[in-house]
This record gives C-alpha cells, sequence and structure tokens, in this order.
C-alpha cells in the first residue's frame, strides 16, 4: 500500500501508520486542530470532516477534528476508529483520484510538519504508571536488595503500578527545570533541601485509553485492547534521590509530579498490528483473569540518545524494544479495572521503564551506569552517572515493515538549571553528575 504523498522507507509515517496528533497552523488561525501525520506532512482532519469524508461513518455530523485533543475521537470507540482509518488510508491510497487530484482541497488540507506546532495530544485526566520491565525491576531489586530479593513476592503475580500527577505531562519539546526537594545524604542524619543531584530518565511507552469503562464494571483481558486507541513514547523523569527519601511506605510521589514527556503522535493499534509478537513466558502462571488467549506485545524497537551543551551531536545511550515488557496492555487494563475502578477517555497508562536482558537495552541512567558506579564515557570525554544540566534526552521508536516503518517519531526534553531555591537562597549554580 502506497500513499500519493511520497514517503521515504526510513520515515516514520507511512500510509500504513495514520498517527493522530493535535496541531497549530503557521500563520493560519490560531484554533487547535486534529490531524494525521503522512509523510513530512499533516493531513487536517478537520478539512476533510468540513467536506463530508466521513459522513459514511459512526462519527458523521460528530465534528471530532476541530476539538483541541483527540478525546472526542477516541470516546466514540473502535469501530469508528477502524471506519476513519478505512477512509483515510482510502483517500490517500496512490490510485484514489478524489484528493489527489483536487489540488484546491489539497492545499487547504496539507501542511508541512515543519510549518506546524505540535500540542499535547490528549486531556489526561487520569495517569497511571506501571511497573512491567522484569529486567528493570531486577535490575533495580538488586542494587537496593541485593540479587536473591530483587524482586518483591507480589512482582510477577500482578502489574504493579501507581497513580501518577497528569497536569504535569507535556508534549515533546517541552523543557523543565532540575526539581528541588528534600534529600537524606547518605552520612547525614537529617534530610536537607536541594536541587535534585540523581536526575534521570526513563524509557516507557504509554497507550491512550478510549471509551473506558463504568464504575463497577470491570474489562476483561481479552477486551481490554478494544479500550486502547494507541500508544506514545513517554519519558517519565526521575529524581532518584528525592525518591530515595521519599517513597517510604507510600511510593513515588515528588520524585515523579514534576515532568513526564509524550510524543505528539498517537500510534493506533491497528497500525501495530503487523507486528504483534508474544511477551515473554509469565512463570507462575497469572490468576485466570490475568490469563492472555493470544499474542498481546509488539515487536517496537526503541533508542535513547543523550546530547549534552558541549556535545556537537546527541550519542546513543541505550537501545531496547517494547516486547520485552513482561506484563502487556491488556493485563495493565484488565488489573487496573478489577476492582471496578473506571477508565475515562484519555486516561493514560505508561509501561514503566522498559529495560531488556542486556546493559545496552537498560532503559534507564540508574541501571546504565549502575547507580553511578559505572559512568558512561561520552564521546567528547565526558562522563555521566546521572542527567546534568543543559542535557536534552531523545527517544524514538519505530516497528519495521517491509519496505516501511511504523514509527512513532520523537520525545525530547532539555533539563534547566534549578530555579532559585525557594528558602530564599542565591540562583544554584549548575548541577552535574559530579556534584
Amino acid at each position: 500500500m502506497r500513499s500519493f504523498i511520497y514517503v521515504e522507507s526510513a520515515n516514520h509515517f507511512p500510509i500504513q501508520n495514520l498517527p493522530y496528533g493535535v496541531f497549530l497552523r503557521e500563520g493560519k488561525s490560531n484554533e487547535p486542530r486534529v490531524g494525521v501525520a503522512i509523510g513530512e506532512y499533516i493531513l487536517d482532519l478537520s478539512v476533510l470532516e468540513k467536506e463530508g469524508y466521513f459522513n459514511e461513518t459512526p462519527i458523521q455530523n460528530e465534528k471530532v477534528f476541530s476539538e483541541c485533543s483527540l478525546n472526542k475521537f477516541m470516546s466514540k470507540g473502535h469501530e469508528a476508529w477502524q471506519a476513519v482509518r478505512n477512509v483515510l488510508q482510502k483517500v490517500l491510497h496512490e490510485d484514489e483520484p478524489k484528493l489527489r487530484d483536487n489540488q484546491p482541497l489539497r492545499e487547504q488540507a496539507f501542511v508541512l510538519q515543519k510549518d506546524a506546532t505540535m500540542l499535547l495530544p490528549v486531556e489526561i485526566g487520569d495517569y497511571t504508571d506501571f511497573y512491567a520491565s522484569k529486567e528493570h525491576a531486577a535490575n533495580v531489586g538488586t542494587m537496593f536488595r541485593g540479587k536473591e530479593n530483587a524482586l518483591m513476592p507480589n512482582w510477577t503475580h500482578l502489574p504493579v503500578g501507581y497513580h501518577g500527577r497528569a497536569s504535569s505531562v507535556v508534549v515533546s519539546g517541552t523543557d523543565f527545570h532540575r526539581p528541588q526537594g528534600q534529600v537524606k545524604p547518605a552520612d547525614a542524619t537529617t534530610p536537607i533541601f536541594t536541587p535534585c543531584r540523581q536526575l534521570d530518565f526513563e524509557l516507557e511507552m504509554g497507550c491512550f485509553v478510549g471509551p473506558g469503562n463504568d464504575l463497577g464494571e470491570p474489562v476483561s483481558v481479552d477486551n481490554a485492547e478494544e479500550n486502547i486507541f494507541g500508544l506514545v513514547l513517554v519519558n517519565d523523569w526521575s529524581a532518584r534521590d528525592i525518591q530515595a527519601w521519599e517513597y517510604q511506605p507510600l511510593g513515588p510521589f515528588l520524585a515523579k509530579n514534576f515532568a513526564t514527556s509524550i510524543s505528539p503522535w498517537v500510534v493506533p493499534l491497528a497500525a501495530l498490528e503487523p507486528f504483534r509478537v508474544a511477551g515473554p513466558k509469565q512463570e507462575p502462571k497469572p490468576l485466570p483473569y490475568l490469563q492472555t488467549s493470544k499474542p498481546d506485545s509488539y515487536d517496537i524497537k526503541l533508542e535513547v540518545y543523550i546530547q549534552g551543551d558541549k556535545m556537537e551531536k546527541r550519542q546513543l545511550l541505550a537501545t531496547s524494544n517494547y516486547k520485552h515488557l513482561y506484563w502487556s496492555i491488556a493485563q495493565q487494563v484488565a488489573h487496573h479495572t478489577i476492582t471496578g475502578c473506571n477508565l475515562n477517555a484519555g486516561d493514560l497508562l505508561a509501561s514503566g521503564t522498559i529495560s531488556g536482558p542486556d546493559k545496552e537495552s537498560r532503559g534507564s541512567l540508574l541501571e546504565i551506569a549502575w547507580r553511578g558506579t559505572e559512568p558512561v564515557e561520552l564521546e567528547n570525554g565526558e562522563q555521566r552517572s546521572w542527567i546534568e544540566d543543559g542535557d536534552e534526552l531523545t527517544i524514538t521508536g519505530w516497528c519495521d515493515g517491509d519496505g516501511y516503518r511504523v514509527g512513532f517519531g520523537e520525545v525530547k526534553g532539555r533539563v534547566l538549571p534549578a530555579k532559585e531555591n525557594l528558602l530564599g537562597s542565591s540562583k544554584q549554580e549548575k548541577v552535574t553528575a559530579h556534584s
């Protein structure tokens, strides 16, 4: 399948993908609208909507693509999503003249991605962060509890997670200031207030909930994917030293609430279907409500890059794969709702750090530098045990098809120096990994 819009084989956005996003057109009306990515372009779906292209789908007369978020469209459910996808793949096909040969409409409907500003694609009501990678959990557990007690007793029986902060989820390209908080140095008897000195990235992916479920009505594991609209890249920034002091006994709080970055394009599950694979074998066998009847993971290649303010180009830090995740999104949804918890359109469920079996596939600096004992050597001679001020982290991911890629673009963010100390002292000096 090919589009009349030229797409290079390495481009993340062929006609097989068609991810959704929300954007502003440069020099045009400042009203956000919904589009899909196709090659180097964005197809403005609000234009097609006005022209009646979706009149024979379940969203006819709904005007879901003139919204400032994807929430309304996501709430319409799987039948509507597939119907719209069918229309888009037909109208963008190289042999379909309806849009291809209508030059005035093409000029209205297409905008170059470089001439648009991408916005947060979803109004996120709730955010849950899971801990679904066995390798990551084992690495962290080994550091803090020893190899014999690496995994907590519950870990292989249920998808561990916690409720995060939705208000600080930001779109790719949003820089943020180094967080400050309470830290208890190892040689101190009482905590101090300081900028975080152990700032870290976390390589994750997240899924957005579509129609959701009613309060008191769990979603079965076999029906869970019908409630998932699509996936995004996630960098769940972490303040490790703040977390070490605060997490007992209730888990992450301030260490995770200052910024979580996501990619602007939401890749629908339908685009990922050709890349479906089985996840790791689960031992012991989960309880019946978590047992799946089909392969429930995806072969998504993932890469993490770092570029400091003294580096001429970015450097590869890690390579991993989504298929390493022990707990699938279907199991996460089933477990999340088994109590009767209601998920709503726009809720974000993140995977937790995705690490693989090798050092190169570890999804955080905590693991790569092994809690600071094995610093990363950068090409310009610098080292990193933790993220420094001025560092920009970029995560990208894609699936390889036959002559095409289905990709997620990028999620990137840069760390700015801590703001003036909230206790009233002078402006903070730049924090480095050696501080």
